[in-house]
C-alpha cells in the first residue's frame, strides 16, 4: 500500500508519553502524535531519523503522526494502525498462504468475548478468525512480540484456541513490520504469558504465520514468510 498523505522526514528528540513526541522539523521543535502504544525504545532514540504523515483534521492538536523511524540503515514502520490494512491488501490479492480459499472478507468481528481483526468465509460456508499482530522489535534479524506485557494479546490468543475447538479456522498473523529478519519468536523476557498463550495456541491447532514488508518512505507491502519459533 501508497501512503497518501505527504510525508516528511525530521529528527527524533524526545517521547514524554506514550502518545506525544518532539521532533525537530526544519529546524523548528514541534510536537507530533504517536501511532503506537508500544515501547519502540530501540527505534526512537535522540537524534534519529524519523518519517511524519501530515495530518490536517479539524480538531487534531498535532499536524503530523510519527510512523516509522530508522534504526541504522532499516526503515521500521510503527504505525499501529498499518498491519491490519497491510493484511487486508494482501488478503484480497491472495498472498496469505493456506487462505486464498476465502472470498468474503469481513473486519472487526466479534466471537466469543473478543473481537477479531478479520472474519474470513467462502461460499462453502467455511469461517476463520485471523487476529494480526504489528511487530517492530528486532535485535540482531531475530523479531519478536510484544515489546510491552499485553494481557489483550492473551486474550486473544486463548479466544482463538475456542474458535477452533468449535470447528473454525483460526490464525494469529506476526506482521513484521520491517524487512531482512532471520526468524520470529515470542519475547519471552518482556511477557512470560502471552509466550505461555503462543506456546498453547501451537499445541491447540491455531495456526501461527510471519510474514515481513517491503518498507519504504513511501509505502508498506507484505513481501514474504518468516520463520516461527516458539
Amino acid at each position: 500500500m501508497y501512503f497518501d498523505k505527504k510525508i516528511v522526514n525530521a529528527i527524533f528528540l524526545r517521547r514524554p508519553n506514550r502518545f506525544q513526541a518532539y521532533v525537530k522539523l526544519r529546524d523548528e521543535e514541534i510536537m507530533v502524535h504517536v501511532p503506537n502504544t508500544g515501547r519502540c525504545k530501540e527505534i526512537l532514540t535522540t537524534g534519529t531519523t524519523v518519517l511524519l504523515r501530515e495530518e490536517l483534521g479539524e480538531h487534531r492538536k498535532t499536524a503530523y503522526d510519527l510512523i516509522a523511524g530508522y534504526k541504522g540503515k532499516q526503515l521500521i514502520n510503527i504505525d499501529s494502525q498499518i498491519p491490519n490494512k497491510v493484511v487486508f491488501e494482501a488478503l484480497k490479492n491472495k498472498k496469505i498462504l493456506n487462505l486464498e480459499k476465502y472470498n468474503i472478507i469481513e473486519r472487526e468481528k466479534t466471537f466469543g468475548n473478543s473481537r477479531f481483526d478479520f472474519k474470513l468465509s467462502n461460499d462453502l460456508g467455511e469461517e476463520y478468525y485471523l487476529e494480526v499482530k504489528g511487530v517492530t522489535y528486532e535485535e540482531n534479524g531475530v523479531v519478536m512480540f510484544p515489546d510491552a506485557p499485553t494481557e489483550r494479546g492473551k486474550k486473544h490468543l486463548l479466544e482463538l484456541i475456542e474458535a477452533k475447538k468449535q470447528g473454525k479456522g483460526a490464525g494469529v498473523l506476526f506482521l513484521i513490520q520491517l524487512d531482512n529478519v532471520r526468524y520470529f519468536t515470542p519475547y519471552k523476557d518482556m511477557d512470560p504469558n502471552f509466550s505461555a498463550a503462543l506456546k498453547l495456541v501451537v499445541e491447540s491447532g491455531v495456526d501461527v504465520m510471519a510474514y515481513c514488508c517491503y518498507v519504504t518512505e513511501h509505502s508498506i507491502t507484505l513481501k514474504e514468510i518468516v520463520r516461527v519459533k516458539i
